[in-house]
């Protein structure tokens, strides 16, 4: 019998705010009874519903359970920014555009965005929550301006179309003055990412699939060529296991020393009133990421979404034991609190509602683990960052491999090497986390 035990189970900071803003959820749904399965997902945020929704496709009649640590949309997926991108967005690179032609990335990506329409047209989900909006690198200083025009060429060398903004563009759409340019591309989705979650784990229950929360799995049991997974109070035996948890794989034993544990933080705004609406001018519902990778991303919504709120994103910290320090969000609340007090002034001083962290995980050669990990156990993690396009796209490969299936997307995803490993501790954390500070002033202004 091989047996693989959860060192550490998922630990928030801060509410989950795209949840929060949304009607209240009913009570959770726990799982209460051994059963068997088919197939079993571990983790129901992107990647698992995800993989649910295409082993659905592929096996109809299957049994399928995914169990889930936390609630629905109170994980990663209800904390991360709620871009769906489509073109190239490489973290670690100086404008985005990574090392070469994308193509077939951008293909996988738009893949990934169709399966995800698909699924909110055939569950019903609001389209509020889904809004194929487009979305605007930005900038605020003349360097930032050059890394905008460095990536339309590189956009353009692909054939790929993409809009100038000059600083009064920028100014109409946001309403502010801070930006000297911006570059629109238009094929990234802005979600409301809780209420696409909410309404895909809805949608898969009524399609029979069983989704529990507050179920976290302990540990996990090979018992001939099946596998027995124990919660705190029921057990499952499934046929095939996917892991989709992302990050938390390495809790499982998996990719040990090769996996970058990064945090991001993030601030909303109370609902703003009709006095904030008239000072701030602009549209309604606008996306902004940073020129500077490092900088800060901003995104406006409005009632559709969850009420007129701004949203500031920017800091990040390396944590290898896979948890925030409150002291940590206290420090980057702060900072958010400056960024946008500099981009509006007129609303200077508005309360943020809501302050959070959100867990990412990269690896240093940005690969995926999402392969055959051991026999009728697969997986569907490590996103690096990019959770909404690649953790469907994920989900997707690791349910067409546990279905027997191959397709471009699985080949890709099984021809990908090992994550690079990782320098010893402390000197991993310590230099990781003087990168990111050193990197975040370099930004300061973006």
């Amino acid at each position: 019998m091989k047996r693989y035990t959860a060192r550490r189970t998922p630990v928030h900071r801060g509410p989950a705010a795209w949840s929060a803003i949304l009607p209240g959820q009913s009570a959770p749904v726990g799982l209460a009874d051994d059963r068997t399965v088919d197939f079993l997902l571990i983790g129901a945020g992107f990647a698992g519903l995800s993989a649910a929704r295409k082993l659905r496709l592929l096996n109809p009649g299957a049994r399928i359970a995914v169990l889930d640590a936390s609630r629905i949309a109170e994980g990663a997926s209800g904390r991360n920014s709620g871009f769906m991108i489509d073109l190239p967005h490489e973290l670690t690179s100086d404008d985005y555009a990574g090392g070469g032609d994308d193509r077939a990335l951008i293909a996988f990506n738009r893949d990934a965005i169709a399966f995800a329409r698909a699924a909110v047209g055939d569950y019903g989900i609001d389209p509020d929550f889904f809004d194929p909006a487009g979305k605007v690198n930005g900038a605020a200083t003349e360097a930032a301006d050059r890394l905008n025009r460095s990536y339309a060429d590189h956009l353009a060398a692909m054939g790929e179309t993409s809009q100038y903004l000059d600083g009064q563009a920028m100014h109409e759409m946001t309403g502010s003055r801070h930006y000297v340019s911006g570059l629109y591309t238009p094929g990234t989705v802005m979600l409301q990412p809780a209420g696409y979650v909410r309404g895909l784990a809805d949608g898969l229950r009524r399609d029979g699939i069983g989704v529990f929360e507050n179920t976290a799995v302990l540990s996990l049991d090979r018992q001939g060529t099946t596998w027995v997974a124990t919660t705190p109070g029921a057990r499952v035996t499934a046929g095939k296991v996917i892991f989709t948890n992302n990050g938390q794989l390495e809790s499982f034993g998996f990719a040990r020393n090769r996996l970058m544990h990064i945090f991001l933080y993030a601030s909303m705004t109370v609902d703003l009133g009709e006095d904030a609406l008239r000072r701030l001018g602009g549209q309604p519902r606008w996306g902004i990421t940073p020129s500077d990778p490092m900088g800060t991303t901003m995104r406006r919504i409005d009632r559709g979404q969850g009420g007129n709120r701004i949203i500031t994103r920017t800091c990040a910290t390396f944590e290898p034991a896979m948890q925030a320090s409150a002291a940590s969000l206290r420090r980057t609340a702060g900072v958010h609190r400056q960024k946008f007090d500099e981009r509006f002034p007129a609303l200077k001083g508005t309360p943020m509602e809501f302050s959070w962290a959100g867990h990412l995980c990269l690896t240093r050669n940005g690969v995926a683990v999402a392969r055959e990990l051991d026999r009728n156990l697969f997986s569907a993690c490590v996103q690096n960052g990019l959770g909404t396009a690649r953790g469907t796209l994920t989900g997707i490969a690791a349910a067409e491999m546990a279905s027997g299936v191959e397709s471009p997307l699985s080949r890709h995803f099984r021809a990908e090497g090992e994550p690079t490993r990782l320098p010893p501790r402390p000197f991993s954390t310590i230099g990781a986390n003087l990168y990111l500070r050193v990197k975040e002033r370099q930004a300061a202004r973006e």
